[in-house]
């Protein structure tokens, strides 16, 4: 071998080796057994704005499988809002049955990977001044973050 083939060789190799430590946080997960819900108050959230069912799926490295997770932020669109709560109808504006609600964190975080389906609900965002915006269109994933601060505006709050 030549000594450029065998350096092309040594940095594919290293690639492999490297590439998984660039993933998720953690290997050993419990799988999507682990329960992991956001609660008022609490600090332990982290990657603000990211599409948090990169890492929290199945194999995905991170704490429990998330069916539903996002980021909200206050009216400048800057900052995370430390309280709140997100609630999922079955009609728009609030309207038809509650079928589940979900704790804002304190750092503008939430999640749960409690056993509810999603999609075709209207979500209700609820921040710390206690004002509702609403979503107009059913959720098509509970992949907040994948959408929001990507292809449409971050989820805001008043």
């Amino acid at each position: 071998m030549n000594k450029l083939n065998i350096i092309l060789m040594a940095v594919f190799s290293a690639s492999i080796v490297l590439l998984p430590l660039n993933s998720c946080e953690k290997e050993d997960d419990e799988g999507c057994g682990e329960k992991n819900i956001s609660y008022s108050g609490e600090s332990e959230s982290h990657n603000k704005g990211q599409n948090c069912m990169n890492c929290h799926r199945d194999g995905g490295g991170g704490e429990g499988c998330f069916n539903a997770a996002g980021t909200v932020y206050d009216t400048t669109m800057l900052n995370s809002v430390g309280s709140g709560k997100v609630e999922f109808f079955t009609l728009p504006d609030g309207q038809g049955e509650l079928k589940h609600t979900i704790q804002i964190d304190a750092k503008g975080n939430f999640f749960t990977t409690e056993n509810v389906v999603f999609e075709g609900l209207y979500p209700v965002v609820t921040g710390p001044s206690g004002v509702k915006n609403y979503m107009g269109t059913p959720l098509t994933s509970g992949a907040c973050n994948s959408c929001h601060g990507v292809s449409t505006d971050r989820i805001k709050a008043y």
